[in-house]
């Protein structure tokens, strides 16, 4: 009995250790760009990550296992490199935790250049016309099909006009939650104040990303 209780032990603390080391894999990534300069010239935002977050990394190909199992589960489509993403990703954290949320699971949608891995990319020609430029991996088109009901359409902004090409897409960052295999919300998190992503995230930004999360994990 007690060898049997021993391995049990084990095995749980074999699957704490896992689930930390994602944590910690999470944590590296973000912090290790904070006040670096990118390709572009521009600064990354120094973010502060919880040693104990939520996320769990996956590819497109397990999320779709996931939908046709009809799991209830949070998802995090976004990247290291998204100045969006790191201006709204602390407070998301501080809510999931403080909402009991203990996985969420995230899809990178770049590599470490910066290169779409995941979806598909437009961009227009000279001719003002879209062209595709990368197209998206099977698995992309079956999520946008899960998530169909809640994503937004796919438009390129030039000057001050908006392009669309003909079909929804996955932004960054998106934060889903999927009950029973069905996707019931999304939201970016992004206040409507907060205009220039690495601009400061006044006390007014910060409270309005309170209020977005705070609704998000009121199901």
């Amino acid at each position: 009995m007690k060898k049997k209780l021993l391995v049990i032990a084990l095995f749980v603390l074999m699957l704490c250790g896992c689930a930390s080391k994602e944590a910690k894999s999470f944590k590296k990534d973000y912090e290790s760009l904070n006040g670096k300069t990118n390709a572009s010239g521009k600064v990354h935002r120094t973010v502060k990550i919880d040693k104990d977050n939520p996320f769990v990394q996956i590819t497109g190909e397990e999320l779709v296992k996931k939908f046709e199992n009809k799991e209830t589960f949070y998802v995090y489509f976004g990247d290291e490199l998204c100045p969006w993403c790191r201006s709204v990703i602390e407070k998301f954290i501080e809510h999931a935790k403080k909402n009991g949320v203990e996985k969420v699971y995230y899809v990178k949608i770049w590599d470490k250049d910066g290169n779409e891995v995941f979806r598909d990319k437009y961009q227009v020609n000279e001719n003002g016309e879209l062209e595709q430029v990368f197209a998206g991996t099977e698995a992309y088109f079956k999520i946008m099909e899960y998530f169909d009901n809640v994503l937004s359409d796919y438009n390129i902004t030039v000057g001050e006009d908006k392009v669309y090409a003909n079909e929804k897409r996955v932004y960054a960052p998106n934060f889903m939650y999927v009950e029973n295999g069905v996707s019931i919300k999304k939201v970016e998190g992004i206040p409507a104040e907060l205009t220039d992503p690495r601009g400061e995230l006044t006390p007014d930004i910060l409270k309005e990303e309170d209020r977005i999360f705070n609704e998000f994990f009121t199901n």
